[in-house]
This record gives structure tokens, sequence and C-alpha cells, in this order.
């Protein structure tokens, strides 16, 4: 399975930064990733929604044909790591080959984004900021492969 990670403009904060490329090597140990860095439309004047249609255009346009889309999104379905492991699983089971994870600006997603998840995924009901979302989102890839290998890191 290929998991595709769109981000936003590059991770602000060092320390982040560090942890993402840690899991993302990690993650290589067990299945395909893809993270790709977008050029940040960035605050635009004007109103959120405008921002958050062109950032959604932008994420979209990444989407590879055929892909299982999940958008994270605070009204999304949350899981443990052993429901998002067997979630995995059962993606790999039904022949999902690709699936692409979309992370919102700041001021969410929209509609059309939306629209398009095949599953909205929220991490917490708490707020974080993108760069703590990507290590997180990582983070629980890594601990649902090795939940799937029967490995202790999950303990």
């Amino acid at each position: 399975m290929i998991h595709e990670l769109p981000l936003l403009g590059r991770t602000k904060d060092a320390a982040l930064g560090a942890g993402i490329d840690d899991y993302c090597r990690r993650l290589r140990h067990y299945t395909t990733l893809s993270v790709r860095v977008l050029k940040d439309p960035g605050k635009t004047r004007g109103r959120a929604e405008d921002l958050m249609e062109s950032e959604g255009r932008l994420l979209l346009k990444t989407v590879p044909p055929g892909a299982f889309v999940v958008a994270l999104d605070a009204g999304g379905g949350q899981y443990t790591s052993e429901q998002f492991a067997a979630l995995i699983s059962g993606w790999e089971q039904r022949g999902i080959r690709q699936v692409c994870y979309l992370i919102g600006g700041p001021c969410g997603h929209s509609g059309e984004v939306l629209g398009r998840a095949d599953l909205r995924l929220s991490l917490s009901p708490m707020t974080f900021t993108h760069d703590m979302v990507r290590l997180l989102l990582l983070e629980q890839l890594y601990r649902a492969y090795t939940i799937k290998a029967g490995e202790k890191y999950h303990k």
C-alpha cells in the first residue's frame, strides 16, 4: 500500500520536523510513503472560506486517481490505535492500493475536500498545530504497522 501525504508548506518547528523525518524513515520499513511539500497558498486577505477553497483545490490536485482519501477533520471519526491498524488491514484486504491523507490549513477543509473524502479522521477532540498533526499522523501510521506486525512498539 502507498500512503500519500501532501503537505501545505514546510514544517516550521525544527524539533517536530526531526520527528516527522524519523517516523517517515521508520515507516518505510513497512510500507511505501510519499510525502510531498506543496507551496502553501499562505494567508490571503478576505474570508476564511476563500482560503479553505484555495487550499482545498491545491490538495485535491495531488490526489492520485483512484486513491482512497482520508481528510483529517475535527468532526471525523476517532479510533484507537488498534482500530486504526485494523482499518488499514481492511483497506489492504479490499485491494486499496493508495491512501491519500489530507491535512487542511488553519481554517480546516473546504466542503469540496470533505465531499471527496472517503473517510474523515479526527486524531483528538483537541486542536493541534498543523506541524503536530503531521507528526501525530505519521506516528499513528507507524504504530498501526507495528501492531499489524505484532511488534512491541505499541506496548
